[in-house]
């Protein structure tokens, strides 16, 4: 489900940002730069709200208060992004201050600095999603760090694919990297959680057998 919501959502906010650019005239665009900003702040919450409600629509069977999963991720989602956006920004226009031709070492070394940013910006999702859990489940105190660890997992499949980049034709090898690197983020967003949930519904049945 999480792979229909992330195809689902990703199309939808493409949509709807092509929609609104479309719609406001260019002086409009050129004259407040703002514009462009509410517009893509506009498709990221579109976004966020169809991935989290495709995850709700799964664990209402098992949450209550499924809305609260739904709220708790699409606020998490857009704490994660934003965070993670800025902090490699800000590592960007570091790099770009040297004013001289990165090194390879400078390069790992920031790039390197921007993959921890992305990841630790996992966090703020997790927190959230945590404090949902932690009303039903006993234990689930490492789901603060899963979405950290989901992030980790996607940087080293997307470096990995990088490698595969001689063997695609020239012509379609940004298209094609780009949509692998988008499945494998789908794809790795759905197990690494669904495994997630099956140890808590193990653990706490355990804990409900003990009692």
């Amino acid at each position: 489900m999480t792979f229909l919501g992330w195809v689902v959502g990703g199309i939808a906010s493409i949509a709807i940002e092509k929609y609104l650019l479309q719609t406001l005239s260019p002086g409009l665009l050129q004259q407040q730069p703002s514009w462009d900003g509410w517009v893509k702040s506009i498709s990221s919450v579109v976004f966020a709200m169809i991935f989290a409600a495709d995850q709700a629509l799964v664990l209402r069977r098992y949450l209550s208060a499924w809305w609260l999963w739904m709220l708790a991720t699409s606020v998490g989602w857009l704490a994660s992004n934003n965070v993670s956006t800025a902090w490699i920004e800000y590592i960007s226009s570091i790099a770009n201050s040297l004013n001289k031709t990165l090194s390879f070492e400078d390069v790992i070394f920031f790039g390197g600095l921007s993959t921890i940013s992305y990841v630790l910006s996992g966090i703020w999702l997790g927190f959230l999603q945590w404090l949902v859990l932690r009303r039903k489940t006993a234990g689930a105190w490492w789901w603060n760090f899963l979405p950290s660890f989901s992030y980790l997992c996607i940087s080293i499949f997307v470096w990995l694919l990088s490698f595969l980049q001689d063997l695609i034709p020239e012509v379609s090898r940004a298209q094609i990297l780009y949509l692998s690197g988008q499945a494998l983020t789908a794809i790795i967003l759905g197990v690494i959680p669904a495994i997630g949930f099956c140890r808590l519904k193990i653990y706490s049945r355990r804990i409900t057998a003990r009692q």
